[in-house]
């Protein structure tokens, strides 16, 4: 049996009884990080064998794990903190033991996802969770813009280095959203800030954002439509008129299209060059 064990992720005393039970009775942990695991164990007083699964070597070590799984040993996965396989180690490990037909178990437990979640506001019978966005500008522009009219919160998770140029992005696609940004869940310097993406991108302008961060953006109110940025009603209008209509029809067809004023959009279509 492999049981799917979620860890504290920040305050210890949020682990559940059962994981303790299991953590004390499988034949083997496989930790994210030995030294981190090991910590643990030893708060809780656990003597354990740690064996680390992480995402360098997990893919390398599956056949073994499985071996052992259909040999009847009982393993339990671990992460450093949260669910094992949600944005940490874990996943290709449990697809590969559901592949093979091989007993598996997920225990609940902390989510740092579902706490940020609920510490925003934003609360709809609906959301998106999608953890962390791709550090390609291309790459993680395509994925916004496939996200943009979703009417639902979408859950994100950001490192401190990366927090800034991510809500900048995520401005550009979105427009100015209501955003709540949620760091050092459960420990001590907990924070939960909410406002718009514009007035907490100045914040972190000023100040250097320090831990893990849990964003959650507003979804797009259900009676409005998505907006089109300037930027792109200005490339929409260069490739018309580059196409051979004029700037008038250019204008027309462009505010028509996206239900805007043909007023907004000539002032746009004003600053269309041929030889850009």
């Amino acid at each position: 049996m492999l049981y799917v064990c979620p860890t504290p992720i920040g305050n210890l005393e949020d682990i559940t009884l059962r994981v303790l039970k299991i953590l004390q009775e499988v034949d083997l942990i496989l930790a994210e990080d030995t030294r981190h695991t090991g910590q643990l164990l030893r708060h809780f007083k656990i003597e354990a064998r740690l064996q680390s699964l992480h995402e360098h070597n997990e893919k390398e070590k599956a056949a073994g794990i499985l071996q052992m799984l259909e040999q009847g040993k009982t393993i339990a996965l671990v992460s450093d903190a949260g669910m094992p396989g949600i944005s940490d180690p874990g996943s290709w490990l449990i697809k590969e033991v559901i592949e093979a037909g091989l007993p598996l178990e997920v225990l609940p437990g902390a989510n740092a996802a579902l706490v940020g979640y609920l510490q925003s506001g934003f609360l709809s019978p609906h959301f998106l969770y999608y953890g962390f966005l791709p550090r390609k500008k291309t790459e993680r522009k395509r994925i916004l813009e496939n996200m943009r009219a979703l009417e639902f919160p979408i859950i994100f998770y950001e490192a401190p280095h990366r927090l800034k140029e991510m809500l900048i992005a995520v401005e550009k696609v979105f427009g100015d959203r209501y955003v709540s940004i949620s760091r050092e869940l459960t420990k001590r310097f907990e924070e939960t800030k909410r406002g718009l993406l514009s007035e907490l991108i100045a914040l972190y302008s000023e100040q250097d954002p320090r831990g893990e961060f849990v964003i959650v953006i507003s979804g797009l109110e259900p009676d409005s439509s998505p907006k089109i940025l300037e930027a792109d009603i200005y490339l929409i209008l260069k490739e018309l008129i580059r196409g051979g209509s004029s700037r008038k029809s250019a204008v027309d067809q462009v505010a028509t299209e996206y239900g805007l004023s043909k007023n907004q959009v000539y002032r746009i279509a004003l600053q269309v060059k041929l030889e850009d």
